[in-house]
């Protein structure tokens, strides 16, 4: 079968390589699956460079989250057939035409859901999910604020406060981009390249945000300890500015707000139970048509790095997919 393979880290993405391998069967706990669609994420960006938090062993293919159809069945696995139609989460390994993944972390494919679009929606709409439902507690009526939400991380925050009644002030730095964002669904769109806080403290009467959805990190994070309101949550989700924020902690004291972590995928190995019912919820609204990714462009398997290089620059809104036929 064929993979995009890295056999070395690099800064420069274009050491991927098309190579011919061969898949050892599916262990203990394993699936096979004959991967139709991957989304590309920003990690696997940073693992090609070598900055991302989980490392795997060289060589290995970038991909994290993919849909396909079940073609060999491990030891100890139940509850699969071949022939299943199937999203699945993996930590690296979906820049591929087949792969092994844990069954723990394959599911049905929701009906009505085609390869593509069955790709795009997990990651995203499940840290969105966890940040906004069970990190922040967002409630009816509050006001959300999202960064970066052109983004695949963000256009699903924006999606998911609409779903839960929230107001949603979306940002980015993109007239363009924010265009999308506003016919998905968000109430006011702000560019950020003149700054934010007033316009945050203006369209909330002076009380600020409740919520905020912070994927970038760096200024924008600075900037949205001005314009929180009093018992908000400011959910740490990335850094795709590129700088890791620090925060004197007499402000979330004197303001009275909560810096929260978020890590959808981490809260789902701590906790498998509260793992699983996350999933099936987003999973749920999938397939009532209550979520739905945006997907920019897609990708054949060996145009992998053009993919990667449309979020690296910037210019994707959404989700980007590698297409595996």
């Amino acid at each position: 079968m064929h993979a995009m393979r890295v056999n070395e880290l690099s800064d420069d993405i274009n050491v991927l390589r098309m190579e011919e391998i061969t898949l050892p069967p599916p262990g203990k706990g394993e699936l096979r699956v004959r991967l139709k669609a991957c989304a590309v994420n920003f990690p696997d960006i940073l693992m090609v460079q070598g900055k991302y938090q989980y490392k795997p062993q060289l060589p290995f293919s970038p991909g994290m989250e993919g849909a396909g159809i079940v073609t060999d069945i491990g030891a100890e696995v139940t509850g699969f057939a071949i022939g299943d139609e199937v999203v699945t989460g993996m930590r690296s390994g979906g820049f591929a035409e087949e792969a092994n993944v844990l069954a723990i972390s394959t599911r049905a494919k929701p009906k009505g859901l085609d390869f593509i679009t069955a790709a795009a929606y997990p990651a995203a709409y499940l840290t969105a999910y966890v940040g906004l439902v069970i990190r922040a507690n967002l409630q009816p009526g509050e006001t959300l604020l999202v960064h970066g939400s052109s983004g695949g991380v963000g256009l699903a925050a924006v999606d998911v406060g609409r779903l839960l009644g929230a107001k949603v002030i979306a940002t980015s730095a993109s007239d363009e981009k924010l265009k999308t964002v506003k016919e998905r669904g968000a109430d006011h769109v702000i560019n950020v390249t003149t700054g934010f806080r007033e316009k945050v403290k203006e369209l909330t009467d002076g009380r600020g945000a409740d919520v905020i959805f912070d994927p970038v990190g760096g200024d924008v994070f600075d900037e949205s300890v001005r314009c929180i309101a009093f018992n908000g949550r400011l959910l740490v989700v990335g850094f795709t500015s590129g700088r890791i924020p620090t925060i004197s902690v007499n402000m979330p004291l004197i303001k009275g707000f909560s810096v929260v972590g978020l890590r959808a995928g981490e809260y789902g190995r701590n906790n498998p139970e509260a793992g699983r019912r996350n999933l099936e919820t987003i999973d749920q609204w999938a397939a009532e048509g209550k979520i739905s990714p945006y997907v920019c462009a897609t990708f054949p398997l060996e145009k992998a790095v053009d993919a990667m290089r449309l979020l690296q620059d910037r210019k994707a809104i959404g989700k980007v997919v590698i297409t595996c036929d």
